[in-house]
């Protein structure tokens, strides 16, 4: 099938892979959407505020290049979706250069994913896909395994963060909204309002 790929179908291969659909794919192909759907709208709206950008962004983000893959991807059995491992890279770009803009730290994340996205089409043009084979397994599995225990313990272990920790930076839906020490962020009104309600805010007060 990809050796008779000319012209607009070459670079458009889902186009081609829409023309030879074949209906009882149909009934399993709704069924991994919907589950994918479950999975893909809180991970998406989580992984955009552990980025620095509201989680509004994040289904922006997961649900648009689905669309593109459709239109652009050479495979129809691919599970994409968005990366743990990205989270923190984006977050530590535009943390410090958004200055607590929401509006700028969209700008900002947006442009990564541009150059990301760049970057990777010029390695495939170029065929440097071989580059990956020079990481170990092991290197990569520990980076993966480092970025999922650092969110099991943010996210489960506030205790043990607060005591590793010596500055802290709050955000809430992309914007700063506190940064201190633990005990500084722990008693500031604006992360109790935040993450605990208003009512346990004026209770407090």
């Amino acid at each position: 099938m990809h050796a008779n790929q000319t012209g607009w179908t070459r670079w458009l291969p889902g186009l081609n892979t829409l023309r030879q659909y074949e209906l009882p794919w149909l009934r399993h192909d709704l069924v991994a959407g919907l589950v994918m759907t479950t999975m893909l709208v809180p991970v998406g709206i989580a992984y955009a505020e552990a980025s620095g950008v509201a989680g509004i962004n994040g289904l922006y983000a997961t649900i648009v290049p689905l669309l593109a893959y459709a239109l652009f991807g050479p495979s129809r059995i691919l599970v994409l979706g968005p990366d743990s491992a990205l989270a923190p890279v984006i977050l530590t770009v535009v943390l410090p250069l958004s200055a607590g803009k929401p509006q700028r730290a969209v700008a900002l994340a947006g442009m990564m994913a541009i150059v990301s996205g760049v970057v990777c089409v010029a390695a495939g043009l170029a065929r440097l896909g071989f580059i990956t084979e020079l990481l170990s397994k092991p290197i990569r599995y520990g980076y993966m395994n480092g970025i999922a225990l650092t969110v099991l313990l943010v996210e489960h272990d506030m205790g043990l963060v607060m005591n590793v920790t010596d500055t802290i930076t709050v955000l809430n839906f992309g914007r700063k909204i506190a940064e201190g020490t633990p005990q500084e962020v722990q008693n500031d009104p604006e992360v109790i309002k935040a993450y605990l309600g208003e009512t346990v805010s004026v209770v407090r007060a």
